[in-house]
């Protein structure tokens, strides 16, 4: 059996956590299987449209049925009633944007992985005393390394992943690292509306590699 731990230490070993939605369950799951294919086993789909519940629910058949190791991931879960449904649905974790006390809970009652969205030292305490010691800093495009690297110390047992304006170029991922967060949230920097308008998944597969290669040169 899989525990909060593990999955929380595969997205730091992982180093990156891709995050997208699409409303058509076809590139939801090619999306997937590609970010599969590029190394990833933990993917962040998030709930940003009417058909994220049926599409997940979908995804989650085909990962637990095709991809071995795969940890499927819900984000922009703001309620508990959501929670639930996703849970239902075979969520592995849980994301959300703020700090949302019932999420925590029907995540704690659950036994799952639970990461808040934080924007203040204030925010990232009381994450902390709900039982998350993974926080997303979010939006980290507004927030940046200095952030990270000015609060690092007053919070020696929480795990930083900053989501929002995290870019694939190396200097910015290298900035991010040196400040001391464990991993890096990407969407449409890496899955971009671009992209996915043109069903481009060859290239999504290669700025993944990429990006995976940087951090793990990063890392060593």
């Amino acid at each position: 059996m899989e525990t909060k731990h593990s999955i929380l230490d595969l997205i730091s070993e992982q180093g990156l956590l891709p995050l997208y939605y699409h409303s058509d369950i076809d590139v939801s799951i090619t999306i997937m299987k590609t970010l599969y294919e590029a190394g990833i086993r933990a993917i962040e789909y998030t709930n940003r449209g009417k058909t994220a519940l049926a599409n997940f629910t979908e995804m989650k058949k085909v990962a637990d049925a095709e991809m071995p190791g795969m940890k499927l991931g819900v984000g922009t879960i703001k309620n508990e009633v959501i929670a639930h449904q996703f849970i239902h649905a075979g969520a592995d974790f849980l994301i959300s944007p703020g700090l949302v006390e019932s999420v925590a809970e029907m995540a704690s009652l659950h036994h799952l992985p639970w990461i808040p969205g934080c924007m203040t030292p204030t925010e990232i305490i009381r994450a902390e005393s709900l039982g998350a010691n993974f926080i997303k800093l979010f939006p980290g495009n507004l927030l940046g390394p200095s952030f990270v690297t000015a609060i690092k110390d007053i919070f020696p047992d929480v795990d930083f992943m900053p989501t929002g304006g995290v870019t694939t170029d190396k200097e910015n991922i290298e900035q991010w690292f040196q400040s001391g967060v464990v991993a890096v949230g990407m969407g449409s920097q890496l899955i971009s509306k671009k992209l996915l308008e043109a069903k481009d998944f060859i290239t999504i597969g290669k700025e993944t590699e990429k990006v995976l290669a940087i951090i793990k040169a990063i890392k060593q």
